[in-house]
C-alpha cells in the first residue's frame, strides 16, 4: 500500500509539471531557460560594503545582493516601495517610512527599524558615501517596523537619494560583529545572495528564493572582469557571455548587424571629466587649467574617438539633469592656450602625468587629448593602471590629472556638485580636484538645502558660471550607455544609470 502510494504521488507531481504547474519565476530543469546568466564588465568590483564600493562596476553586482528603503523605477524614474512599503512625508523635513514584516537578510536575520537606523548612521558616517545622506539630522526608531527620518533642512531629492544603491540596509548584527566583513563577504536582503569573488576574474551570485518580491528568474548570475571592450564584444559573439555591458563605440554596429545578438543605447547621465589636482603645481594655477580646456577639441574627440557617439560636454552634469545649466562647450583655441600658459609662466610648457583605469575606450580618450596637449607644449605621460589602484590613489591625491566618469545617478544637482565641488568632499567621496572655493560652497548649501525650485536653479546656474571661470575640472563628453546581448536574453532593460537589474532576466537555451 506504501509502495502504491508512493507511485501514485510521483505519477500526480509529475503531471502537474507537464500542466505547468513549476514554481512561478523559477526556472526549472528542462524548462528551456539556463539556470546562469554571464554578463561582461569592464572593471572588478572595488567593495562589496555599499558604503565604500560606490563605483559603477561595484554597484552593477552589490544592487542584486543589497536593498535600499525605496527604488526608482528603470522605466519611468518615479520612486517605488522596496524595504519600505509605505511612507508618509509628515512635514518638509519629516518623512515616517513603514518597513515591510517578514523581511530576511540572506543568513536568516530578521530586517527590522534596528537595521535600519543602524545603516544610514553607518552611510552617513561613511568618508566614501556620506554626501548621498548627510542631509539627514537623525533617524528614528518609533517601532520594530516604523522609522521617522528628520533631515536637517527642506532637501528636495530625499526619497531619490534614498533610492540610491549606496543607502543599502544591512544586517547590523552581522556588521557589527566584524565591521570589515560585508568588503569581501557581503550578506543583504536582495534578489541574490554572493557566492564567491576571484578578484579581477569574476563574481558569483545565487538567487535567494525567500525575497520579498518573488524568487528571480535566473538560478546563477556570473560577473566576468573584461577590461578590453574589445574583448567583451568577442565574448558576446562566442557565447561565452549572455550581456556585455559598455560596448566599444567602433563595436556598436558590429553588434547591431550581427542576427544572433542586440544592441540596447540611449544616452546616459554620465560626463567623463579630466580633474585638475590643485593641490600640485602647475595645477594650482587658473590659467593653466584655463589653457588646458582651450587645447582640447571636444567635438573632434566625440567624432573621432567614440564615433560620432555622445556629446561635447560643458558642465560635469548631463542636460537631462535637475540643475543644469549650460555656459557653453570651451572654445577649441590653441593660440589662446599658448598665450594663458605663458601668462602663467610656462612659455614652454611643462611635464605631468595624466591617470586613467584599465578601460580602453578611456585610454584611447586619453590618448588622443594628450596628443592635443602636446601641441600646446604641454608633454602628457598617459598613466594605465587597474581600477581599483587607480580610485585609491587619486583619493589619496596623488595624480597630476585624472580621467574620471561620474553618473548622476538621482537625476539631480545637488548629487553631483556636493561631491565633486564641495570641499568637504575631498578624496573619497569624489572632490578630486581638490577644490576648496567660499563661493562655490555658498551656492552648492543654497542648491543643496533650499525647498524652492527657482533658488535652486538660480543657485545651479550661479554656480556653473563659478566652475567655468576656476576650470577646476574639464568636462570632455556626454556618453550613451550601452549593452550588448544574445538574442536568447528575455526582460533585460537598459538603465540609464548603469546600475543594470538582472532578477527579471532569463537566458533561452
Amino acid at each position: 500500500m506504501k509502495k502504491t502510494l508512493t507511485l501514485l504521488l510521483a505519477l500526480l507531481c509529475s503531471a502537474a509539471l507537464f500542466a505547468g504547474g513549476a514554481q512561478e519565476g523559477v526556472p526549472q530543469a528542462g524548462s528551456g531557460y539556463k539556470d546562469t546568466i554571464t554578463v561582461g564588465q569592464g572593471a572588478d568590483v572595488t567593495s562589496f560594503d555599499p558604503h565604500i564600493g560606490k563605483e559603477t562596476p561595484a554597484v552593477a553586482v552589490t544592487n542584486h545582493i543589497f536593498d535600499t528603503l525605496v527604488d526608482t523605477d528603470p522605466v519611468t524614474g518615479e520612486v517605488v516601495p522596496q524595504i519600505a512599503e509605505k511612507w508618509e512625508v509628515l512635514s518638509p523635513v519629516s518623512y515616517r517610512f513603514h518597513i515591510r514584516k517578514g523581511l530576511k537578510f540572506h543568513n536568516g536575520e530578521d530586517l527590522t527599524a534596528d537595521d535600519v537606523k543602524f545603516s544610514l548612521d553607518r552611510a552617513i558616517a561613511s568618508a566614501s558615501v556620506s554626501y548621498i545622506v548627510d542631509f539627514i539630522k537623525e533617524v528614528k526608531i518609533e517601532d520594530d517596523y516604523t522609522v521617522l527620518v528628520t533631515t536637517k533642512a527642506p532637501y528636495g531629492p530625499t526619497l531619490r537619494n534614498l533610492a540610491v544603491p549606496f543607502a543599502a540596509i544591512v544586517p547590523k548584527d552581522y556588521v557589527t560583529a566584524n565591521p570589515d566583513a560585508l568588503k569581501t563577504k557581503p550578506v543583504g536582503s536582495g534578489p541574490y545572495k554572493f557566492v564567491s569573488w576571484a578578484q579581477n576574474d569574476s563574481v558569483q551570485l545565487e538567487a535567494y528564493d525567500d525575497y520579498y518580491a518573488g524568487a528571480p528568474e535566473t538560478k546563477k548570475l556570473v560577473f566576468k572582469v573584461i577590461p578590453e571592450a574589445s574583448q567583451r564584444t568577442i565574448a558576446l559573439e562566442t557565447g561565452e557571455l549572455d550581456i556585455a555591458y559598455d560596448i566599444l563605440v567602433s563595436d556598436l554596429k558590429r553588434v547591431k548587424e550581427n542576427k544572433n545578438l542586440s544592441l540596447f543605447e540611449a544616452p546616459s547621465l554620465t560626463c567623463f571629466y579630466i580633474s585638475f589636482n590643485m593641490r600640485k603645481a602647475p595645477f594650482d594655477n587658473q590659467k593653466v587649467r584655463q589653457a588646458i580646456n582651450m587645447a582640447i577639441d571636444r567635438q573632434l574627440l566625440v567624432d573621432t574617438v567614440n564615433s560620432g557617439t555622445g556629446a561635447p560636454a560643458d558642465e560635469i552634469i548631463a542636460p537631462a539633469v535637475f540643475g543644469y545649466y549650460s555656459t557653453g562647450v570651451w572654445e577649441y583655441n590653441p593660440q589662446k592656450a599658448k598665450a594663458l600658459l605663458a601668462e602663467a609662466g610656462y612659455p614652454n610648457g611643462f611635464e605631468c602625468s595624466l591617470w586613467v583605469n584599465n578601460n580602453q575606450s578611456r585610454v584611447e580618450m586619453c590618448q588622443a587629448i594628450q596628443e592635443m596637449l602636446r601641441e600646446i607644449g604641454i608633454k602628457v605621460k598617459v598613466e594605465v593602471m587597474e581600477f581599483g589602484t587607480f580610485i585609491s590613489r587619486s583619493t589619496a591625491g596623488e595624480h597630476d590629472m585624472g580621467y574620471f566618469g561620474w553618473v548622476t545617478s538621482t537625476k539631480d544637482a545637488d548629487y553631483t556638485y556636493y561631491s565633486l565641488e564641495h570641499s568637504s568632499q575631498q578624496g573619497a567621496p569624489g572632490n578630486r580636484s581638490f577644490i576648496a572655493d567660499a563661493e562655490v560652497d555658498r551656492l552648492v548649501e543654497l542648491g543643496r538645502t533650499s525647498a524652492d525650485t527657482a533658488v535652486r536653479l538660480d543657485a545651479y546656474k550661479n554656480l556653473a558660471l563659478r566652475l567655468k571661470e576656476l576650470a577646476n575640472n574639464a568636462p570632455i563628453i556626454y556618453t550613451a550607455i550601452t549593452a550588448g546581448a544574445n538574442k536568447k536574453v528575455e526582460g533585460f532593460v537598459l538603465d540609464p544609470i548603469g546600475y543594470h537589474r538582472l532578477e527579471t532576466v532569463k537566458v533561452s537555451k
